[in-house]
């Protein structure tokens, strides 16, 4: 990748849950975590304070690697528990699918329903393109493992979810839609961790979460995917997940995001980097991960990957940010297509590359690919463009 990272932090060992950190964070080492605000965000502050003492995990002399000293994780809560109208849950699966309704999936959309949730089976399910196209509608958007979103509604087996980091025209806490309740998790403890503790988001296309450093891997997760740290080494962070329990990650493929902070604000060229990495990955509408995308949940994911939140879907894209002129178009920034020549709405976007490329996620028949940006839009639908650096 050809992103900034925070060279210092992988160089040496960490922890996170130092007495000065929990103290700012309102929590004690022995109660844990108090009840988590869903609109709080960092406490102010937070992310000046000294930094404390870093806790350095022994070291097995064999292999090198950290030995997990830490006392035993809880017991995992149950897919499903704590979830309560109006307050925050966390998403328990490697990628949750939004729904329209909870009527809208099919029988081959069965292994994007359960925990753990079997995405790999699901796009083999969608092969066909008239299969895959047919999600159009049925799903609105998709959350990663750890994301938060807040319940609006629940019935026995689904819950109506605003998903927090993903914002809408309209919808006060985040795009809204239906998910499995067994895919959510309520766990406050794991919220204000992940609201005040040092994060460690992931940069690789994916990356495995292990019970171990360099053990078997529990699940996969994708890009952004951000969980909060417990503590580390050169080779491997510990991290705690929404059900509670910890896994490892590789510190190779995940940004240490200290609390408070964002990533380092990017260069046009590390946008590009970022979406020429998605190249090959196959369109599927709602989508937002390496399991597939659509065209604004590939703008959304790039700009996201760099710690810039920008609107989920194109039409909302095309009016924030700045405008520019065709003439004047850098890379980075976001090109839109709409009906009636570019007069009609918006319905589609990539991002510019330099030299009159575009990359985008164009429809269920194809992946995520490069092109001549004027070639492609044969029928003369540009709607302008827009920078967000």
């Amino acid at each position: 990748m050809s992103r900034t990272t925070h060279a210092p932090l992988r160089r040496r060992y960490r922890t996170v849950l130092a007495a000065a950190v929990l103290a700012a964070a309102g929590l004690t080492a022995a109660a844990g975590p108090a009840a988590a605000n869903p609109q709080a965000d960092s406490p102010a502050g937070h992310d000046v304070l000294p930094r404390p003492p870093i806790k350095q995990p022994e070291i097995d002399p064999l292999t090198g690697h950290a030995i997990d000293t830490n006392p035993a994780a809880d017991p995992p809560l149950k897919p499903g528990s704590g979830l309560h109208e109006g307050k925050p849950a966390f998403v328990d699966v490697a990628v949750a699918t939004v729904w329209t309704d909870s009527s809208s999936p099919r029988k081959v959309d069965q292994p994007a329903l359960a925990n753990p949730v079997r995405l790999d089976e699901w796009n083999a399910n969608l092969k066909d393109t008239e299969v895959r196209r047919g999600l159009t509608g049925k799903t609105q958007t998709q959350a990663l493992y750890g994301d938060e979103v807040r319940i609006l509604s629940l019935t026995k087996d689904w819950a109506k979810v605003a998903v927090r980091s993903q914002s809408d025209p309209g919808a006060k806490h985040g795009y809204e839609g239906w998910m499995p309740r067994a895919q959510l998790v309520g766990n406050p403890d794991f919220g204000k961790l992940r609201g005040a503790g040092e994060l460690a988001v992931v940069e690789a296309v994916k990356t495995a979460v292990s019970d171990a450093p360099g053990g078997k891997a529990m699940k996969t997760v994708s890009t952004n995917t951000a969980l909060p740290v417990l503590t580390g080494s050169d080779d491997a962070v510990r991290v705690r997940l929404p059900n509670g329990t910890t896994g490892w990650v590789k510190t190779s493929d995940v940004r240490l995001q200290a609390p408070g902070a964002g990533a380092t604000k990017p260069k046009p060229t590390d946008l590009t980097a970022t979406a020429k990495q998605y190249e090959g990955i196959r369109y599927l509408w709602a989508g937002t991960s390496q399991y597939g995308f659509d065209c604004s949940g590939f703008t959304y994911a790039v700009y996201r990957s760099h710690g810039i939140d920008i609107p989920r879907d194109s039409g909302p894209q095309s009016k924030a940010g700045t405008s520019v002129k065709s003439s004047q178009l850098q890379p980075g920034d976001l090109i839109f297509f709409a009906n009636r020549g570019g007069k009609g709405t918006v319905h589609h976007v990539g991002m510019y590359l330099g030299g009159g490329k575009m990359i985008h996620a164009p429809n269920a028949s194809k992946n995520v690919e490069i092109v001549d940006w004027k070639k492609w839009d044969r029928a003369g639908q540009f709607a302008g463009a827009k920078r967000y650096l």
